[in-house]
């Protein structure tokens, strides 16, 4: 189903050499709001920064895929030291192939890992990469990302009993 995210973890942080390993992942195209920052936020979330050098000194391949603007992306992607692409288009998969295609790695070994199905999961699903759906660091008290969320809810049910988490592996 394109709105069922194919791995739905916790966090990004949960993503190691385990996790790579196991589900054949050789790059990352990762989400900026709510996945590596809070929605508008200048900065990273805790862990984050510690989180990208590893995967870095690791070898793996990742760019920002964002569905805002060069103005917001720009500054934070440069202070993780990492590319990126803005007005990604997601659902539209313009922003993850382009993505893909820098990376040079195949798209099924690509996780496309962001918060939100109708953008992050929908188009890494239709691109044919591996969509993993994160939780958001912090629930969003806009009333957009509320209705955002329960609509979510219509397709795919967050039963946490069955979330993915390093402590269950």
């Amino acid at each position: 189903m394109i709105f069922k995210p194919q791995i739905w973890i916790n966090s990004v942080l949960d993503i190691d050499e385990d996790f790579l390993d196991k589900y054949n992942i050789k790059a990352l195209v990762l989400d900026l709001d709510n996945t590596l920052s809070m929605h508008g936020n200048p900065a990273a979330e805790n862990g984050i920064p510690e989180w990208l050098d590893h995967m870095k000194n690791i070898g793996v391949p990742m760019r920002i895929v964002s569905n805002n603007t060069n103005k917001r992306v720009a500054p934070l992607a440069k202070k993780l030291g990492l590319p990126f692409t803005a007005n990604g288009c997601k659902p539209l998969t313009f922003g993850i192939s382009k993505a893909i295609k820098i990376m040079g790695v195949p798209k099924k070994q690509v996780a496309v890992v962001g918060d939100q199905i109708f953008t992050d999961v929908i188009a890494g699903n239709i691109k044919g990469a591996v969509s993993v759906l994160v939780e958001p660091f912090h629930m969003e008290s806009a009333w957009t990302f509320k209705l955002k969320r329960k609509a979510e809810s219509l397709f795919f049910h967050r039963d946490y009993s069955k979330l993915e988490t390093k402590e269950k592996k």
